[in-house]
C-alpha cells in the first residue's frame, strides 16, 4: 500500500474520535451519549461527556463539563485559544457557554433538530448581534456520532 492510498485522519478526525469515546461512556451509564474535548495548542485540556442523570444537574452536559474542566486546568474562564469538539450539535445553553468563554472553534458531528442552538434551530454561537463569534465546522465523523445516538435511543424504545 502507498503512502497515498493510507487515509490520515485530521486531527479534526482525531479529537472526534476522542470524543465519541466519552459519549459511549455516557451511553454505558446510561445517559445521551454526547461526548465534547476542549483543545487548545493540538492538547486535549478539557473532557467531558452528558451526566445530568448521574449528577442530578440539568447544565451536566457534555460541553459544559468539558469547558469547566478546561477552565479551571489553565486557570481561566476565556478560553479564546480552544476547540471545542463535541458529537452532537450544542444545545442553545451550551451555545451559549462557548460565546462566554470565547471559544475560537466549535467542531461537531451530528446535527440535533430537536434542540440545536448552533444551527438546527438557534444559530447562537456565530449569532452577529452577540459580541463574540464562534468559527464552527459540522459533519465531522458525523455518521458514526448519529449512529451512536440511533442505538442509544432504539435500545431505550426496546
Amino acid at each position: 500500500m502507498s503512502l497515498a492510498d493510507r487515509t490520515i485522519p485530521t486531527s479534526d478526525e482525531r479529537f472526534m474520535r476522542e470524543a465519541l469515546g466519552l459519549a459511549e461512556r455516557a451511553f454505558a451509564a446510561g445517559e445521551a451519549p454526547v461526548g465534547a474535548v476542549v483543545v487548545v495548542r493540538q492538547e486535549v485540556v478539557g473532557r467531558g461527556w452528558n451526566h445530568p442523570i448521574g449528577l442530578s444537574d440539568p447544565t451536566a452536559h457534555a460541553e459544559i463539563l468539558a469547558l469547566r474542566e478546561a477552565a479551571a486546568r489553565l486557570g481561566n474562564y476565556r478560553l479564546p485559544d480552544a476547540t471545542l469538539y463535541a458529537t452532537l450539535e450544542p444545545c442553545a445553553m451550551c451555545a451559549g457557554a462557548l460565546v462566554h468563554a470565547r471559544v475560537r472553534r466549535l467542531v461537531f458531528g451530528a446535527r440535533d433538530m430537536r434542540f440545536g442552538g448552533v444551527r438546527s434551530k438557534f444559530r447562537l454561537a456565530d449569532s452577529e448581534i452577540l459580541n463574540h463569534r464562534v468559527e464552527i465546522t459540522e459533519g465531522i465523523l458525523g455518521p458514526e456520532c448519529l449512529e451512536l445516538l440511533k442505538r442509544f435511543f432504539q435500545a431505550r424504545r426496546e
